[in-house]
């Protein structure tokens, strides 16, 4: 048996649970023997992005977890990266203009 943890969040909440599993899973098995999905009811961990320790894993079904490591399962983007960037800066150029 290996420890590993399980994390998933929301804006407002964020679960992390300590878990052990056989030696040999995967990120997707180790993610559905936690539990996790019980907590959040919008959850669907099939088909659903996961990584370990900030790192995306292209396929969690196949990737072996090992000691120590931690699932973090994604959640969808609500904005695009560039543009959020993109608004920040707009935002800091009226602000600088402003003063």
């Amino acid at each position: 048996m290996i420890d590993v943890e399980v994390a998933f969040a929301l804006p407002d909440q964020q679960k992390i649970i300590a878990l052990q599993v056989p030696k040999g899973t995967s990120v997707f098995d180790a993610a559905v023997m936690s539990g996790i999905s019980n907590h959040f009811e919008d959850l669907q961990l099939e088909g659903t992005p996961m990584g370990i320790f900030g790192k995306a894993v292209k396929n969690p079904q196949a990737e072996e977890i090992k000691q120590g490591q931690r699932v973090e399962i994604y959640r969808p983007l609500t904005i695009d990266p560039k543009v959020a960037r993109a608004n920040r800066a707009a935002k800091a150029a009226a602000k600088a203009k402003a003063n």
